[in-house]
């Protein structure tokens, strides 16, 4: 994969936009439509481009503190800067069950350890079906059903 096809795929913090929904290659026209009925917006601006594009959907925030601190800071990713895990990357609670933010340190770290390219091709989707499909397991973490 080229480089600025593994950037376009991965936010800078850590999460997957090739994996998300909205992002240009996954979003279903039903999708689409129900995403702009509800902000009452045109179903093409729900399409996402990646998180450092410029051409994000309509639900993603237009200016990311995360984006431009890794642009002042001259990185790709959190996880090269001096300063990580800084509070930017922070988990909250709120919306966890739908939004991957929580994410972004463990990526982080896997993708430090790993490389970003292999990172993607190998530990993205089953650690985002982990999170939102995994039943906690004390001691053991979060595992599917099949695991």
């Amino acid at each position: 994969m080229e480089k600025a096809e593994l950037l376009s795929a991965i936010a800078v913090c850590g999460i997957d936009c090739i994996n998300c929904p909205v992002y240009e290659q996954n979003i279903t026209e039903e999708l689409k439509n129900r995403l702009a009925a509800m902000m009452e917006k045109d179903p093409e601006e729900m399409i996402c481009h990646g998180c450092r594009s410029d051409k994000r959907a309509a639900i993603c925030p237009a200016d990311c503190a995360t984006l431009v601190c890794s642009r002042e800071k001259g990185v790709d990713f959190c996880f090269e800067c001096a300063d990580f895990p800084c509070e930017k990357l922070n988990p909250a609670s709120d919306r966890a069950e739908r939004l991957p933010h929580n994410l972004k340190v463990y990526n982080s770290c896997r993708m430090k350890k790993m490389g970003p390219e292999k990172w993607l091709e190998e530990d993205a989707r089953p650690t985002t079906a982990r999170y939102y499909k995994g039943k906690m397991v004390i001691g053991r973490g979060p595992v599917l059903e099949e695991e």
